[in-house]
This record gives structure tokens, sequence and C-alpha cells, in this order.
């Protein structure tokens, strides 16, 4: 399975193809975790994904990138400025939501703005490790489909429970029978 380095790669591939500031903010090398699969390529690695794996995995990656740069722990892009970070990580959200809007998969569209809304909730209640779980259990969802488990778990994050944590890890772990199976606390 391809790791969060390769997906950070071909994003700063394309990146660069594109020119422009976010070109300019790219950092020489990625930080942070990268030798594991990150949501980007959970996701790709699912049926749902599997015919259009290497779109998947760059419009997830902007996604997830811009995602980053609003909670600051960008992986790629460097900017200390804050007002340009939204801006940059605004930039990502659109340029990922573009590449899929042109695959027409309303589903997804519609899981990751479930993701980028209760991620944004998640880092507003000072819960990063709650906005995490939700990206990983987005992944599973974008992949393979959603599931009663994950949409219990949404809605539970939705109304704060406190038990929104453990039912998205345990949501995404529900998936493993197809194939792939997140590590616990990931």
């Amino acid at each position: 399975m391809r790791t969060a380095r390769d997906g950070l790669a071909a994003l700063r591939q394309s990146l660069i193809a594109q020119d422009g500031t976010l070109a300019a903010a790219l950092r020489e090398q990625p930080v942070g975790e990268l030798d594991e699969p990150g949501p980007p390529q959970v996701a790709v690695s699912g049926p749902r994904c599997a015919s259009n794996a290497g779109e998947y995995e760059l419009l997830l990656e902007m996604i997830l990138e811009g995602s980053r740069l609003h909670y600051g722990r960008p992986r790629l892009v460097d900017c200390p400025d804050r007002d340009l970070a939204l801006l940059l990580g605004d930039q990502l959200y659109a340029m990922g939501l573009l590449r899929l809007a042109r695959l027409g998969d309303l589903e997804a569209v519609a899981e990751l703005a479930d993701v980028i809304s209760l991620v944004a909730q998640a880092h507003a209640s000072s819960d990063p490790e709650l906005g995490e779980a939700v990206w990983q259990a987005g992944a599973v969802s974008i992949g393979w489909g959603p599931s009663d488990a994950h949409r219990a778990a949404k809605a539970l994050a939705r109304s704060q429970g406190s038990a929104a944590l453990q039912a998205m890890r345990e949501a995404a772990l529900a998936r493993s029978a197809e194939g792939f199976a997140p590590r616990p606390g990931s």
C-alpha cells in the first residue's frame, strides 16, 4: 500500500506544475508521520476508489493538507502567516473538491462535507484527536461506502457526545473484513 509520503510527493508535483503561492510555500521535505498510509491512501485502497485511485489520492491529499493548514499542522506547505495559511487551505479545499466534482462522486462529496464540518467542530472544541479520527473514518467511508456505525458515529460527534472518538475509531475498524484494517488510534 502507498504511504503518506507517496501521496505528498504526488501533491508536491501537482502544486509545482500549477506554480503560484502554494508552490512557493512548499517545504523541501514533508514533515510528520509519513511511512504509514494516511487517510487518502486508506480511501483509495477501497473498492469505491479503485478505478480512479490516483485521482482520488491526489484530491484527498489536497483536502487533507487544506484542513491541516486551517488547524496549524500542515505537512507539505510551510506558511507561518495564519491568515495566508487559511487562504491557502481554502484554495486546497477548492482544488480537491473541484477534482472530486469532475469525477461525479456525490457520495464522496457528501462524506467530505461531513469530514470538513466535523473536523472544524472537533478543533473548535479543542479535540484534535477526534478530528484525526473523523478523517480516518471518513476515508474508510469514501473507500468502502458509509456504514450504519459510521453514520451513528457522525451523529454522536455532531452532538458532541463524549463517546464520539471511540465511535469514529470503531466505525473505521468495522470495515477491516473488506481488506483494510486501520490501526486503532490512528
